[in-house]
């Protein structure tokens, strides 16, 4: 743990503690919060300002992404925001990076952006059938069948993932349902541009969200932090 992370906040920011509809949104720092980067950080924020003047990819992100927003605000699902963003970005070969288990979606998704003219090249996490052991992964965390037959076995390879994109010179990649921790790895290695399309949620369809305010999930943090708090 870092000297930063153990101080009191006051030197980074929290915006999570701020009602920010009342102050940033509408051009003004907030009052009563002493570590708004506003006020303490003010030599950053002018420096990310300088981006939107100086970086060429910057600016026209920001346009695009702007405007996909305000045409399709509340309308339009987060694919249509996706395909009108490559389109104003003038992309053409869009890469898919998905999880074994939503290639339903992924073969979905590829038919409907094939109607729109991008060409589409696309890769399964379980691409190159390395085993888990193989790479470092201990062999109890391979999984079972209610049968007993081994599954799993095959890690997944965010890593051949984003080079097998990068060969294929996509302008543009697109995960749909990789695990956490590989989507990080898929997205460092990638030379194209990332957005995630599907976050993958088991526990609920695919809606991270959803156990943020669900009855389920206050009882499911409650048990696990006094699970956690015994193992300490």
């Amino acid at each position: 743990m870092n000297e930063s992370s153990q101080n009191d906040g006051k030197d980074y920011p929290t915006c999570h503690k701020c009602n920010s509809i009342s102050f940033c949104t509408v051009g003004k720092a907030n009052r009563i919060l002493d570590n708004c980067p506003m006020k303490i950080k003010v030599e950053i924020e002018n420096q990310a300002a300088k981006y939107f003047e100086t970086d060429e990819f910057v600016k026209k992100s920001t346009a695009v992404a702007s405007i996909v927003e305000a045409k399709g605000y509340i309308h339009w699902p987060r694919l249509k925001d996706t395909i009108e963003y490559a389109k104003g970005m003038g992309y053409k070969k869009l890469g898919l990076a998905f999880c074994v288990g939503l290639l339903r979606e992924a073969q979905k998704i590829a038919e409907i952006l094939e109607k729109y003219d991008f060409k589409i090249a696309s890769i399964c996490c379980k691409t190159g059938s390395l085993k888990k052991v193989d790479v470092g992964v201990p062999e109890e965390f391979n999984m079972f069948s209610k049968t007993g037959y081994t599954i799993g076995w095959v890690t997944c390879n965010p890593v051949a993932q984003a080079l097998l994109l990068n060969d294929a010179h996509t302008d543009m990649n697109i995960i749909i349902g990789l695990c956490v921790g590989h989507d990080i790895t898929f997205t460092r290695l990638s030379e194209a541009p990332v957005t995630t399309l599907i976050a993958k949620e088991r526990s609920s369809p695919h809606n991270p969200s959803a156990v943020l305010f669900s009855h389920y999930g206050a009882k499911f943090f409650e048990k696990d932090l006094k699970e956690s708090s015994k193992l300490r």
